[in-house]
Order: structure tokens, then C-alpha cells, then sequence
């Protein structure tokens, strides 16, 4: 029986991540044995089978995306084999949670929407809507990426479950904020691209159309947003239950921003009662850096250890005709710092 965890939407998506093409979700009966979906993420699985690998890569996107972003951080968005893939971090309100939540949810618009450009599915394809002359008098051609197609997949199969606990938990409104803000991280940087045609490369006619901007460029934007976050707290105003900022001298969090309900830990410890919560011993440091990659701020006080290690570098390359090109090893010897 396959087992997925129910405690995140990453959890899910990781498990996906790791199925061989062999393992892929290819039909309605592997969606049924997918334990840990509540019914109308089955039902979703089971009418979008052919979504479902765009899903897989979306999944490993995000947890690349979230590794890079945290890489110079105490914690570092490393996964575990059991589930959920982030231990208990996520489970937390935290921001760290907050980030986890708007690149899961982002990823998954962000792969989909790629597979309906490139042809991959049946249900869509470019957005057709775009077409026409623009204000600026170009011509709208080529494939646009059809976002609204990748965001409303996200918001029914990634938000499901959130809406199934209802919408009054604190802890869910948290979520589906957050889930939101990782979409719009796409959504409100679309770009356009065009293409010249004409005599000798002269641009008398412009085809453009629309493209969402590299996954790279939506992962440091959620991360600025999670650099700026918001601590919230539930209130009622009026009939209905709202995040509001906890500081009340705070100016209210916009749709784009990240929220999140409780402090983080300061991840300095191992704690093997807590999954997830790896500590830095052993961890590389930058002895020169006054910010968080910093030995002094990475080993929490608790002082480095410097060894030499001997690395081998490609260099003195040289291009050959045709078509190869030839390197030398060389080596070098660097100072590597880890935390005590």
C-alpha cells in the first residue's frame, strides 16, 4: 500500500517526487490506493490522472527551491524520508512553515502550467485569450502560458484539504493565505516576451506573448516575502473569523505577503523529539560573514573547527575542433569551517 502523510501538502508532493516512472500515477485505480487523501483530493487525482506527473515535478521544484533558498540558514529546509518531509517544522505555525506552504502551492500552478504550454496535456493548452494587438501596437502570437489554468489546478487539489477542515482555524486561514501568497508570487511578476521579424533582423513586425517568470525568480521573491513576514492572530470582525496582524501597530498584510501565527525556534539544537529540528553541528560556516551564514550566528556561540581539505577543480580548459572540450584537473587547498 502506498502511504501518504497527511500533515502538509509538500508531504504528498514529495512522496510523488520520489515514484520512478514506473511508480507514476498513470490511472484511476493508483489514485484509490493513495492512502492519506481525503475523498475529493481522490476524486481530483482520479479526473486529472494525466495532471498528476506535472504535480511530481512541481513537488521536487519546490523542495529544490526551498533547499537553495535556506541553504546559507541554521535551518535549511532539509528532507526527511519519513513524512511529513519537513518533520514537525511545518506542522508549527512558523514562518519557516509559511514559506514551506507558498512554494508548495506555487510549484504546482508553476509545473502545470508549464506542461499545458509545452503540449503535455490534453485538458489545456496556451492561453487563447491573449490575442489581438496590444496598446503598444505589438502583435499577440506565439504560446502564452496559461497561469489561470495552473492556478486554479493549485487552489482546488493543493487548497482542498484546508477547505475540507473549514475555513475557521486559525492555523487553516494560515495556510490558504499563505497558499495564495506563493501563487501570486507567479501571477503578478508574468512577463512579456516578444520575437522580431522582419528584413536582416529588423523588428518591423513583433510577435509577443506572455511566459511566467523563472521558478528562480518566484523562490527569491517568496523569500523576500518570508524575510518580511507577518506574526497574525485570528479575530472576529463582524460574522467572520480574519488574520490580523498581532502588533497592532503593524499596517495590515497585503494578499502577496506571508503570515505566520508563532515564533520560531532558533533551530540551533538537535531535538530528537521533534523531527526536523537537526541542529547545526557539522554545518559549514562562512568565517568571514557578519550575517546568518556566519560562524559566529550559524554555530549559535557554540564555536567552529577549521580543517584543510584538498579540492579538484577543472581548469585550463581548452575547445578542440570538433567538438570536444579538454580540461586538466587541478588542485587546491581550502580552509573549510564547521560548526562545533
Amino acid at each position: 500500500m502506498w502511504i501518504i502523510a497527511t500533515l502538509s501538502p509538500l508531504s504528498f508532493c514529495r512522496y510523488l517526487a520520489k515514484l520512478s516512472s514506473v511508480g507514476s500515477i498513470r490511472d484511476e485505480e493508483t489514485c484509490e490506493r493513495l492512502r492519506g487523501l481525503i475523498q475529493r483530493q481522490v476524486q481530483i487525482c482520479k479526473r486529472s490522472v494525466e495532471v498528476m506527473d506535472a504535480v511530481r515535478r512541481g513537488a521536487q521544484l519546490a523542495i529544490d527551491e526551498c533547499q537553495y533558498q535556506f541553504r546559507n540558514r541554521r535551518w535549511n529546509c532539509s528532507t526527511l524520508e519519513s513524512m511529513p518531509v519537513f518533520g514537525k517544522v511545518v506542522t508549527q505555525g512558523t514562518r519557516e512553515a509559511a514559506f514551506v506552504y507558498a512554494i508548495s502551492a506555487a510549484s504546482v500552478a508553476f509545473a502545470v502550467t508549464r506542461a499545458c504550454s509545452s503540449g503535455e496535456l490534453e485538458k489545456c493548452g496556451c492561453d487563447h485569450n491573449v490575442h489581438g494587438v496590444s496598446p503598444e501596437g505589438f502583435q499577440w502570437s506565439g504560446c502564452s502560458d496559461n497561469i489561470a489554468y495552473g492556478v486554479a489546478f493549485s487552489q482546488s487539489f493543493v487548497d482542498v484539504r484546508e477547505r475540507g477542515k473549514g475555513q475557521s482555524s486559525s492555523r487553516a486561514l494560515m495556510n490558504l493565505h499563505n497558499n495564495e501568497a506563493g501563487r501570486k508570487a507567479i501571477l503578478s511578476h508574468m512577463r512579456v516576451e516578444c520575437k522580431c521579424h522582419g528584413v536582416s533582423g529588423s523588428c518591423e513586425v513583433k510577435t509577443c506573448w506572455k511566459a511566467m517568470p523563472p521558478f528562480r525568480k518566484v523562490g527569491n521573491i517568496i523569500k523576500e516575502k518570508f524575510d518580511g513576514a507577518t506574526e497574525v492572530e485570528q479575530r472576529k470582525v463582524g460574522s467572520a473569523k480574519v488574520l490580523m496582524p498581532r502588533n497592532t501597530q503593524f499596517k495590515p498584510h497585503t494578499d502577496e505577503d506571508l503570515v505566520y501565527l508563532e515564533p520560531s525556534p532558533d533551530f540551533c539544537d538537535y531535538d530528537p523529539r521533534t523531527p526536523g529540528m537537526l541542529g547545526t553541528v557539522g554545518r559549514q560556516c562562512n568565517r568571514t560573514s557578519k550575517a546568518i551564514d556566519g560562524c559566529e550566528l550559524m554555530c549559535c556561540g557554540r564555536g567552529f573547527q577549521t580543517q584543510e581539505v584538498e579540492v579538484v577543480d577543472r581548469c585550463s580548459c581548452k575547445f578542440h575542433w570538433c567538438c570536444y572540450v579538454k580540461c586538466k584537473q587541478c588542485r587546491r587547498t581550502v580552509e573549510v569551517h564547521t560548526c562545533r
